[in-house]
């Protein structure tokens, strides 16, 4: 007799409303539970079968996630972004828990990545150095709004610098305006100092990590750049190939045809109708595709290897906008590549690749 139970999890703060399907579709089981750890495993406990399991990616998915794991025979973390059916018909928790189940009975969910925990302590420390990078650019834009906003030109980072303070306050003549300046001065002080001790802890954290060391040798990865990477990518081998981290990146190329074939004397012949490019993929992570555009921005200024890359690419005629997303490509399959295999950088290949 099958045993299978497939079970949908609409997760929320207070609570999470489960329904469990058997492999025919029908609907055995409805329950709503505390969101609290000894409820949650004490449920899972009095199920019997073979447990296939699924939510959708939110603020508890980390922690559910572990928790379930050890305890169920298939589970799966799936992105909301791609569950378009569980839109379809009306909208409730009970609801979203049944298609939840159906949709994983039917295997049409999108997971998201959640199997490695060995880098878990450098992935928090780059969430929370990203997160004051972030906090710190917000600030300083905010800053040069205001100087903007009563007429005075403020080009450049002289703005921000300590011992220019004075005389940037005293181009306010409002007392409230200079006031606020200096509050975005104090935060933007506060903030300096904590993207530092951030730096410090993320380096620290990444030399742990011997991979850290093998990226730093491309170019304008760096050690920051690396131990990001490591961080955001966790491992090589969830990516089959290349194509697969340009999408996850945000450096892949999202193409639409309709009518692709026509029947020509009987034969099935492929139209020679073009592609059309609807530009990069949306869903991605946004982290990542910096970390590759930001190496490739620098890679494409300055003399080095990669910079004659860039500049083979404009002599074919790629337009620059186009030779830096090519560039930052390869970076990106330069990295892959190198963590897989365990090869050293040789940019006497990329070299005959630019040729």
């Amino acid at each position: 007799m099958n045993n299978e139970k497939y079970i949908g999890l609409d997760v929320h703060q207070a609570t999470i409303v489960v329904a469990v399907m058997d492999s025919t579709g029908k609907l055995v089981m409805e329950s709503i539970l505390e969101t609290e750890a000894a409820t949650i495993l004490q449920f899972f406990a009095g199920l019997r079968g073979t447990l296939s399991v699924t939510f959708e990616e939110g603020t508890w998915s980390a922690w559910l996630y572990d928790l379930l794991n050890p305890h169920v025979d298939k589970l799966v973390v799936c992105n909301p972004r791609k569950n378009a059916l569980l839109k379809d018909g009306n909208k409730s928790d009970r609801n979203d828990a049944r298609k939840l189940a159906e949709l994983l009975r039917g295997n049409q969910l999108k997971p998201v990545y959640h199997g490695e925990t060995g880098v878990r302590m450098l992935r928090e420390l780059s969430r929370s150095y990203l997160t004051i990078v972030k906090d710190l650019s917000r600030v300083m834009n905010r800053l040069k709004a205001v100087y903007r906003s009563w007429a005075i030109p403020c080009a450049g980072r002289d703005v921000y610098y300590t011992r220019n303070r004075v005389q940037w306050l005293a181009k306010i003549r409002e007392a409230g305006v200079r006031r606020r300046a200096e509050r975005l001065y104090e935060q933007l002080d506060m903030l300096q100092h904590l993207r530092q001790q951030a730096r410090r802890e993320l380096l620290a954290e990444s030399r742990k990590h011997a991979i850290t060391a093998k990226l730093r040798q491309i170019p304008y990865l760096g050690p920051i750049r690396s131990a990001l990477a490591v961080a955001l990518i966790q491992t090589p081998h969830r990516f089959r190939s290349k194509r697969q981290l340009w999408a996850y990146s945000g450096l892949a190329l999202e193409t639409r045809i309709s009518a692709e074939y026509r029947m020509v004397e009987g034969q099935v012949r492929r139209s020679k109708k073009m592609l059309s490019i609807r530009g990069l993929n949306k869903d991605h992570n946004h982290d990542l595709k910096g970390l590759f555009k930001g190496a490739a921005t620098m890679a494409s200024a300055r003399p080095g290897p990669f910079q004659e890359f860039y500049q083979a690419a404009l002599a074919k005629g790629i337009k620059p906008t186009m030779a830096r997303l090519t560039l930052a490509r390869k970076i990106a399959a330069i990295t892959l590549t190198l963590w897989k295999k365990g090869e050293d950088f040789d940019a006497e290949k990329l070299k005959s690749q630019a040729a």
